[in-house]
């Protein structure tokens, strides 16, 4: 299995709107990209301890080939877009478990 990781801080005058808007974003990738196998995304309720990073995503995948194909899904790329937009700085991690 591997999972993808990723936390996102968001630009100055960034609505609590945008930063949901994303989430609900990130959370219908599950339903659109046959690779994944689970998915979710919120907002932290410790902002004190986030650095300035307050959503949060984790991606499981089957293999690395899943996530492989997730990157460039045009579902996920459409997503990455509007992060663009609102996102200041945004984190990944993955790994094999």
């Amino acid at each position: 299995m591997v999972e993808h990781i990723v936390i996102f801080k968001m630009k100055p005058g960034t609505t609590p709107e945008q930063e949901q808007q994303l989430i609900e974003k990130l959370k219908a990738l599950k339903d659109r990209i046959p690779s994944i196998v689970d998915l979710s995304a919120g907002r932290t309720f410790t902002p004190e301890r986030g650095q300035g990073f307050t959503v949060g995503l984790v991606v499981r995948f089957r293999d690395r080939a899943g996530l492989e194909e997730y990157q460039p899904h045009p579902e996920h790329v459409k997503v990455k877009e509007y992060i663009a937009q609102i996102c200041e700085s945004v984190l990944a991690i993955d790994y094999e478990f």
